[in-house]
């Protein structure tokens, strides 16, 4: 299971939310710098959402990205407004490893699956209250993430990345059950985020084969757990 640390960009700053709303944001500072930071802690994989380009629907942090991509060995990967082929190109050329499809996965998952195909892609399902939330959050549809979920089962996606909206940024926990609940609708490796608080959390999700892994975001910038001993402990 990976332990994957996260940074979100707004406004060139590494910044975290609370539930989704951008006038919630507390700064945190530099990004390339948590990324050098997450290499020494023995992370393999860096998770980046550019807020303010799913917001808008188009990138809008790129020159944070490239310095964040020449700072660290990492692997990297990357959502926030990436609604066409040409922005996966453009990414991929600057030596981004997977690009995360959100808003565009519900309004056209032909797409998605088509992108998949040619490219290393991964699937962010966010949901609020269980149904779909896309354009940085800001609206929800009425289909079901788990519906959702279940349009991707036999694709050649890399990951789904499942956001239980209501618990991100709060520090009340993973919501297992809804993770839990999309990896087994798309039978695809599923990773959680959302509220992890905690180590305790991580015995939970180990066992819980159908997760392969677990965004650490708010934890790590509040300093409820320590990146470097999970890292030593679970060789995640």
């Amino acid at each position: 299971m990976l332990v994957i640390p996260a940074i979100d960009l707004k406004d060139g700053m590494a910044v975290r939310l609370y539930q989704g709303e951008m006038n919630s944001a507390k700064v945190y500072g530099e990004p390339f710098k948590f990324a050098m930071e997450f290499e020494d802690y023995g992370a393999q994989w860096l998770h980046i959402v550019d807020l303010n380009g799913a917001f808008v629907g188009s990138p809008k942090n790129i020159e944070q990205i490239k310095k964040i991509r020449e700072s660290c060995n990492l692997k990297i990967e990357l959502g926030g407004g990436i609604r066409d082929e040409n922005t996966i190109k453009q990414y991929l050329s600057l030596g981004i490893d997977r690009l995360i499809l959100g808003s565009i996965a519900l309004k056209n998952p032909d797409f998605v699956i088509e992108m998949a195909d040619k490219y290393p892609i991964a699937v962010g399902i966010d949901a609020k209250n269980g149904n779909v939330s896309t354009d940085g959050w800001a609206n929800t549809d009425s289909t079901s993430a788990i519906f959702l979920a279940s349009k991707f089962k036999g694709s050649r996606l890399e990951a789904i990345i499942c956001t239980d909206i209501n618990k991100d940024g709060t520090g009340n926990g993973i919501n297992l059950d809804f993770t839990k609940q999309i990896a087994k609708a798309s039978e695809i490796p599923t990773i959680a985020s959302g509220g992890f608080r905690s180590d305790d959390e991580l015995e939970m999700i180990l066992g819980s084969k159908c997760i392969s892994g677990v965004i650490v975001g708010k934890a790590f910038y509040e300093g409820w757990v320590n990146l470097r001993d999970i890292f030593v402990k679970y060789k995640a």
